[in-house]
């Protein structure tokens, strides 16, 4: 996959789905459905890379779909909805055929497809469908959202084979003894952090660059038999040479193998996946209660009205003649479902078709253990905000309105709440997305005095592309944050949205002040980190280069510098300028014989591999293996690799045209002849990478007067008497998405993986470990984005009721979410109160005379009002007031205004201030437990 065409758009997703990922282009898959559920599904299909994706639907598009349907405009209401649907799909991602298909489900239109997903479709043609599918080993699932709840079934046949059942790599870790007998006994060490077994009675395992006992080298995968926290039983390795050091044990992923039955047996006898068991007898009600819908429609031809006490009692009769079947009916559960059952809520069709969707990846890729076979999901507790407890079927009845699916949910009033809301999202990256289209259809700062807010700093790349839905092909380059906010408009003419190019932070004070941040209802918080570079290609193809252009554009950089290190990487640099890439690649060559094979050889000159750090106690032993010198071989692919890469940076850097020929490279390197390696005597190596601090060696002086008159002399060679001149050199800053740049580093850490026996990693793990890159595909964004919008409905209805709110935890590979009531707020004491981190002192700091109090008032204030004697009093780094300077200061101190000081210490007028403070009997942990305390000038 490096280097390839698909890469960048899906590298992230490749994290994620692995090998697998390889199969989605050659899938089709039908969606059924094209409401918000359903679009759902077909978007992250879409955007996953998946081949053909048809979409059926034989409705149309009418106002109300627009609160959840998000890819339709104005112009197509009364059109097909899956046509209406197929043109935005498709400008999602070109490499993918989307079609529309809007007659019936036969069996010959069917059995095209390897996945099958229903969206909000009768029992009748689940039922139907369901059964063609299993009986012709296509892959089944129905995705059904209703109100606040959502249902999900999986169907993928009798005998459905998992190729990689796990989530995240394989469990490795390293040897530190093996014994001989039968079973032999591993002894391996914990990785960092970790506190219970790697492995698994039953895991099968594989050794590499062991020492000693190689005939477990490349052997087939052993079985393991855990004996506790670090040491397994293997099998019988009596027979083999003692073990002396090193090696890795490596986790064997196994493929494994699912039954699923059909819906129709499924219906009866449901299995039904939960996160903890206290969360069966609900889920098994929502069973009951789907089942009871779909009753209902068929004999009303409709669903409940919203809030219908008669509609909802009505749903529950037609519960409970199910469940004798079912087990114990929690009543309550049902009626408030089917109280809202009529509603559709973006959030929870982003949360339900994000899983949906998750599962057909599973179905086409092989990754990831399926849905067994059932589950439910609800955000009912949202009916117990007090709010929505006295809601009647008239504050909840259709309006003819784009909202009308919510209002049947939360009323009409609270519809006008969320036009009101003025929120800031920081962060348009993958969740911020999905964040901004969840705002624009639930009408969130669509009202006349709504605000919405996008800052981001970053521009659209070609990465984004795969899970980032407001982005196309051709806004690459352009900003995220105004791209983001003309598709929210697209989405809702009526949001008012505002785009920012800022950084939220100490930068931007200025702008992002309290008063800001007071004007807000809410800030939603969309952020990556993931900027680095290996500290290898900065110190070869960045810092050197920096510095010699500090020289060449300054002639006192040479007295700014001490003796050391800097001067000699500049001296290298300049010694070492290339007339053209052949020299580069000697240049390459070089470096690898002093990287793999010299240093190496030097380290075992002083520690050789039979070295004890104490008599009988090995040096080379545990977590310190034994290294082995490499000879460099031109034939060998990741020899030639590094040669390649490195010659292509060191001649950028030097701005040399860079050759790519691997044929004429190998005709310069055999050519090159380097004399042979010396050892050096009485050196020093360090064996850790902690850093440490030397003691700075002064060099002789003759030799640093030679070399700083090097320097001067190569200056005035190269610049001469101009004031302005280019840049020499051209440094390099690592950047993940540059694949000479991954090259480089798969090829040098793989060299080093050899050096010591470890085995190599791969182009893509490579590229994750350098740039940090987070896993990330849109099913997960556009899930989390889901959960987070159905607290925002509370947080607009203003709820205090801790109660009402959820924290989640969602795991889309073994399709499991958790959510529980998040606890209070820490509190802590100060002061001889109890306080919650949550708390501040407010004070509105003006005088009786309608200026600026005085610091004497401020501490009179706090006296006053909490009882505390303040001993010191600040603003930033400005003392206010110290109990313990003179009386003469503190006289002055006491009667000077707030504003007063902060304008003589020549601070920005600020209207708002925090102050700190501190009072009389405080203790070591007083700063951490103190509230703050925020005063408003006039």
């Amino acid at each position: 996959m490096a280097g390839s065409e698909e890469e960048p758009r899906y590298s992230r997703q490749l994290y994620v789905l692995g090998g697998g990922a390889r199969r989605l282009p050659g899938s089709a898959v039908l969606v059924s459905g094209l409401r918000g559920t359903g679009v759902q599904v077909a978007t992250a299909l879409v955007l996953a890379g998946t081949g053909r994706v048809v979409l059926h639907d034989c409705g149309a598009a009418c106002s109300a779909d627009r609160a959840h349907q998000f890819l339709l405009g104005e112009s197509d209401l009364g059109q097909n909805r899956a046509k209406a649907s197929q043109q935005a799909l498709a400008e999602l991602n070109p490499r993918v055929v989307v079609e529309a298909h809007t007659g019936e489900l036969s069996e010959a239109f069917l059995a095209s497809f390897q996945v099958v997903v229903l969206t909000e479709s009768p029992l009748e043609e689940q039922l139907r469908v369901g059964d063609f599918c299993h009986a012709q080993g296509i892959c089944f699932i129905v995705a059904d959202t209703k109100g606040l709840a959502g249902q999900l079934f999986c169907d993928f046949g009798e005998r459905f084979v998992v190729d990689d059942p796990a989530e995240g790599d394989p469990v490795s870790a390293a040897v530190k003894h093996i014994s001989q007998g039968s079973p032999g006994v591993v002894t391996y060490m914990g990785t960092e952090n970790s506190h219970g077994h790697l492995f698994h009675d039953g895991d099968l395992v594989t050794f590499s660059g062991v020492q000693g006992m190689t005939e477990l080298n490349n052997q087939e995968p052993i079985p393991v038999h855990v004996l506790d926290a670090f040491r397994l039983e293997i099998s019988d390795t009596s027979s083999f040479s003692p073990y002396r050091c090193g090696g890795l044990i490596s986790q064997v992923q196994q493929p494994q193998e699912c039954s699923h039955k059909p819906l129709c047996q499924a219906l009866e006898e449901p299995k039904i996946q939960v996160a903890s068991p206290e969360d069966l007898p609900r889920s098994c009600s929502l069973h009951a209660a789907f089942q009871a819908l779909h009753a209902f429609r068929r004999e009303q031809g409709r669903l409940p009205r919203p809030r219908a006490p008669a509609d909802a009692e009505r749903v529950l009769e037609l519960a409970r003649s199910l469940g004798a079947q079912q087990g114990p009916l929690d009543e309550d559960i049902v009626r408030a479902f089917a109280s809202v059952s009529a509603g559709d809520l973006c959030p929870v069709a982003a949360v339900v078709g994000a899983l949906a969707a998750q599962e057909v990846l599973k179905a086409i890729t092989g990754k990831f253990l399926p849905l067994d076979q059932w589950l439910y999901f609800d955000a009912l507790e949202c009916l117990a905000l007090a709010e929505t407890t006295q809601l009647t079927e008239m504050d909840c009845a259709p309006r003819g309105s784009r909202y009308d699916g919510q209002i049947a949910v939360f009323g009409a009033n609270f519809q006008e709440k969320l036009g009101h809301q003025k929120y800031l999202v920081v962060g348009a990256g993958a969740i911020g997305c999905e964040l901004l289209k969840n705002f624009a259809m639930m009408g969130l700062a669509a009202g006349p005095d709504g605000e919405l807010i996008i800052t981001d700093m970053d521009t659209v790349a070609l990465s984004n592309l795969h899970r980032q839905l407001l982005y196309r092909s051709a806004d690459i380059s352009e900003p995220k944050s105004v791209v983001a906010a003309a598709a929210v408009q697209r989405m809702n003419p009526d949001v008012r949205v505002t785009a920012h190019q800022n950084q939220v932070g100490p930068a931007t004070e200025i702008l992002y002040k309290d008063n800001f941040f007071r004007h807000l209802d809410g800030v939603a918080s969309a952020l990556d980190t993931i900027e680095w570079a290996r500290e290898e290609f900065e110190g070869l193809f960045q810092l050197p280069a920096e510095q010699v252009n500090k020289l060449m554009e300054d002639p006192a950089f040479l007295e700014q510098q001490p003796p050391g290190k800097v001067l000699e990487q500049v001296w290298d640099s300049l010694r070492e300028r290339p007339q053209d890439w052949r020299d580069c690649v000697r240049w390459a060559r070089r470096r690898w014989q002093s990287c793999y094979h010299d240093a190496i050889t030097q380290l075992l000159h002083i520690y050789p591999p039979e070295h004890e750090t104490s008599p009988g106690v090995p040096f080379w032993a545990g977590d310190r293996s034994c290294p082995h010198p490499l000879t460099f071989n031109p034939d060998n692919d990741t020899h030639l690799d590094y040669v390649l890469a490195a010659a292509h940076l060191f001649a950028q850097v030097h701005r040399v045209p860079p050759c790519r020929d691997r044929g004429a490279i190998k005709a310069v390197l055999r050519d090159v002849v380097l004399p042979p390696f010396a050892p050096q005597e009485g050196l020093q190596i360090p064996l850790t990478e902690e850093p440490t601090e030397e003691a700075q060696v002064p060099k002789d002086h003759r030799q640093l007067t030679e070399l700083t008159q090097d320097l001067v002399q190569w200056r005035q060679e190269l610049v001469g008497d101009e004031d302005t001149h280019a840049p020499l050199m051209e440094p390099i800053h690592f950047e993940k998405d540059n694949d000479v740049h991954i090259d480089f580093i798969t090829a040098a850490s793989n060299l080093r993986a050899e050096n010591y026996g470890i085995s190599p990693a791969n182009w893509l793990t490579s590229k994750r470990i350098a740039g940090r890159i987070v896993p990330a595909i849109i099913t997960t964004t556009a899930a989390v984005a889901g959960l987070a919008c159905l607290e925002v409905y509370k947080l607009v209805w203003g709820c205090q009721d801790l109660s009402c709110y959820r924290n989640s935890n969602i795991s889309l590979s073994a399709c499991l979410l958790l959510r529980v009531q998040p606890p209070p707020a820490p509190t802590y004491r100060y002061g001889g109160r109890e306080w919650s981190c949550w708390d501040r002192l407010e004070m509105r700091a003006v005088g009786t005379d309608g200026q600026a109090m005085t610091v004497q008032e401020v501490l009179d204030w706090l006296q006053r009002t909490y009882g505390w004697t303040v001993t010191m009093l600040l603003c930033g780094d400005i003392v206010l007031y110290d109990s313990k300077a003179d009386a003469e200061t503190r006289a002055r101190q006491q009667a000077q205004r707030l504003s007063k000081s902060l304008e003589d210490a020549r601070m920005p007028q600020q209207q708002d201030l925090e102050l700190l403070y501190m009072c009389e009997g405080e203790d070591a942990e007083a700063e951490d437990t103190r509230p703050p305390l925020l005063c408003s000038l006039p």
